[in-house]
């Protein structure tokens, strides 16, 4: 897929090239979350969370993916984290991908079908991830509470991505979210994933002196 994308994006200019990358990955990445949802067998912290609010809310999954960005927005003001066009897009555009993607997804049956929809899910949303980041037009919501929460008290990258998480996934689980295979699969398995794939969307969207200092 990635050789595929830049054969793509390879033509077109640099600011071109690097709003495609944005929403292509921000695209993906609710196209991705929707088939961890009908998968059924467990879901990354974050959209536990938004599951189980939708569930308590009577929301649909996207708009409450959209809310809870809005929200977290808020919580840049104290951490001075400033947004970018790829943070508005991020609050916006996954939201409603992931709810475009519900409307026509079909639910698998059986738990081999189920199971490969998870992996597929899991992989795309790596994919999305280095994309979207790889743009470097500003990190999602959720990326800048964890990199501002870090700047604000020395916590280093990781402490403060971990803390948050196990706090989201707690919530989540408490209001009903899918916890399950898919959740350890998801935490084992996105950050190599991510880390494989960024280079390349980096290389794409800057030249092939990118530096992984984009990283948000």
């Amino acid at each position: 897929m990635a050789l595929y994308l830049n054969a793509i994006f390879i033509d077109i200019g640099p600011m071109l090239r690097r709003l495609a990358l944005l929403y292509s990955g921000l695209v993906l990445y609710g196209l991705s979350s929707a088939m961890m949802v009908r998968a059924g067998l467990g879901l990354d912290p974050w959209n536990a969370l938004h599951e189980g609010l939708s569930l308590r809310l009577h929301l649909s999954f996207g708009t409450v993916i959209i809310g809870v960005g809005a929200l977290l927005m808020l919580l840049w003001i104290p951490l001075r984290q400033r947004p970018g066009i790829g943070t508005i897009s991020n609050v916006l555009l996954i939201g409603l991908a992931a709810d475009a993607a519900l409307m026509f997804l079909p639910q698998p049956v059986s738990l081999a079908a189920r199971a490969g929809m998870l992996v597929a899910a899991v992989i795309l949303n790596g994919i999305a991830s280095g994309m979207y980041i790889g743009a470097g037009l500003g990190p999602g919501p959720r990326d800048g509470l964890m990199t501002g929460l870090a700047g604000r008290t020395g916590w280093s990258i990781r402490r403060a991505r971990t803390g948050i998480e196990i706090l989201v996934l707690g919530f989540g689980w408490l209001l009903g979210g899918t916890i399950g295979m898919g959740t350890i699969l998801y935490a084992l398995a996105i950050g190599m994933i991510i880390d494989m794939t960024l280079p390349l969307f980096q290389a794409m969207a800057f030249g092939a002196s990118a530096k992984t200092s984009v990283r948000a």
